[in-house]
């Protein structure tokens, strides 16, 4: 039996969704590890995010984004999987690049969680 894993994917910001292209970045896990020595190791927190391309469209929503420091990012992945980012703010810089209207976003958050 074949069952879809990958596909077409849905990045909503506040409600505004976005148009992207190729891939989305979510965290599987709120931690991360990293081995001291063998059988060993520490865990850390780790910051939420969604990493995603995006499209400058005609009504791509800039000034939101740039101003935002509480947005709710969903992330909408073609299994059926959804992860919710809550608190969300955009970190690094954003371009726009003019040869494709891609716009590379990073955006991190107070809590994130799969639905």
């Amino acid at each position: 039996m074949s069952q879809k894993v990958a596909g077409t994917c849905y990045i909503k910001v506040d409600g505004d969704q976005l148009v992207i292209t190729g891939g989305v970045e979510c965290p599987l896990s709120d931690v991360k590890r990293e081995t001291v020595t063998r059988g060993y190791f520490k865990e850390e927190d780790q910051i939420p995010y969604v990493v995603v391309d995006a499209v400058k469209t005609a009504n791509f929503p800039r000034a939101k984004l740039a101003a935002g420091i509480a947005m709710t990012v969903t992330a909408e992945l073609a299994d059926g999987s959804v992860y919710v980012l809550s608190g969300a703010y955009l970190v690094d810089e954003a371009k726009v690049t003019g040869d494709d209207a891609k716009v590379a976003l990073k955006f991190e958050g107070i809590q994130g969680d799969w639905q």
